[in-house]
């Protein structure tokens, strides 16, 4: 019965991280930067978060001062790049095609530890990572000369690689989860002021309407979700999924935010996948969970290294 509680916490998680993409698109719509709707998103997110933290659990928010590095180096790889990079990459792919490109970030994993890191895999790992590729060969459809985005992927791949630093920073976590993420958010919108310039947000959209496809949504109500459920509400039952389960479990349920992700763009903005995008994305789905499930049993036995938390970053 707890397992099944925690199985289903992680799957609110994923499908709450789903909501990313279609939200980000409709603020899109009423005429928000990609950047300006990370802003958004990001500032929110921290606010309500530390406001909710300070009362609620105020140890939480304390900062280590030889962890001051590591919360830097988070809240600008982990949570502004994959971040900044994934709404901007969506701008110029679909929301699902993007996704699947950002979850090859368990190769990218594997090739860490294994280079890197100099720890031993098994074959699996090996297999699984080229799997994804070949399945990310699919999804982009390299025969017809890259139909993609060029720039598109390229960004979506640089999302990938900062998703894969965010696996790899929650290796031997020490702080506080909950604690991270509302800094990490925190953080972020601090670093993303510069180019995100929120003064020239026209803060008077969000008292209008937004329309994609055949749906209209009120622009408030479009930024609200993205912040409390795209954000808050799933990175807190994410990092609660994790402390109850193991990395490899909470890795496999995680990728139900790429379907998740997929659908909800399909009815709430028109946006289908064609037969080779959905095959070649299954063949990375089946060749990331492989690969992370036999890297994260390498450090799990390793001594250096422990599993990372597989918390979704969308």
């Amino acid at each position: 019965m707890i397992r099944s509680i925690s199985l289903g916490i992680a799957v609110v998680s994923a499908a709450c991280f789903g909501f990313s993409g279609p939200m980000a698109k409709f603020l899109g719509a009423a005429g928000l930067a990609p950047l300006e709707s990370v802003w958004v998103r990001m500032a929110g997110a921290g606010v309500l978060l530390l406001a909710v933290l300070a009362v609620v659990r105020p140890r939480a928010l304390r900062i280590p001062r030889d962890q001051l590095g590591f919360f830097a180096a988070y809240a600008v790889v982990a949570v502004a790049g994959v971040q900044a990079l994934f709404f901007v990459a969506i701008t110029r792919l679909p929301v699902g095609v993007t996704l699947l490109i950002e979850y090859t970030a368990p190769v990218l994993v594997v090739l860490w530890v294994r280079f890197v890191r100099r720890v031993r895999l098994s074959r699996a790992a090996y297999v699984g990572a080229v799997v994804a590729v070949v399945g990310l060969g699919v999804v982009v459809e390299v025969w017809q000369g890259l139909r993609l985005d060029a720039i598109g992927l390229v960004l979506a791949l640089l999302a990938a690689a900062c998703c894969a630093g965010y696996f790899l920073m929650s290796d031997n976590l020490r702080v506080d989860p909950l604690g991270l993420v509302a800094w990490g958010m925190t953080g972020a919108a601090v670093v993303l002021i510069p180019i995100a310039r929120p003064w020239e947000i026209d803060w008077a959209v969000f008292g209008g309407t937004a329309t994609v496809g055949e749906h209209t949504l009120p622009v408030a109500g479009a930024a609200a979700w993205l912040v409390v459920v795209a954000t808050v509400i799933a990175y807190v039952t994410g990092v609660t999924a994790v402390r109850r389960l193991s990395a490899a479990v909470g890795a496999t349920v995680a990728t139900v935010e790429v379907i998740g992700g997929a659908l909800i763009a399909w009815v709430l903005l028109g946006e289908r996948l064609g037969v080779a995008q959905i095959a070649g994305g299954a063949v990375v789905l089946v060749g990331a969970l492989l690969a992370q499930t036999a890297a994260a049993g390498a450090r799990k036995a390793a001594p250096v290294a422990a599993e990372p938390s597989p918390v979704g970053v969308g």
